[in-house]
């Protein structure tokens, strides 16, 4: 897999600054949730056929590192 940065990007004006994989409208949200939901690679890849494997675990990867660097307050 390509570094998650070459795939996921952040453009201010689309679905509202949320990452989304090479400028297309998918977020990386919306494919975790499919990925939460049950769906597999291959039923995601065969509803969404713009997409490929690089780009869901780019996403994983990328939420990976995002949790890593979460930091955790103590309230």
């Amino acid at each position: 897999m390509n570094r998650y940065q070459d795939i996921i990007t952040i453009e201010p004006g689309k679905r509202g600054g949320k990452p989304c994989i090479r400028g297309m409208r998918i977020t990386v949200g919306d494919v975790l949730g499919w990925l939460s939901a049950g769906m597999t690679y291959e039923e995601i890849l065969a509803d969404f056929p713009e997409l490929t494997i690089d780009d869901i675990l780019a996403c994983l990867a990328f939420a990976a590192d995002r949790h890593n660097k979460a930091r955790v307050v103590a309230g």
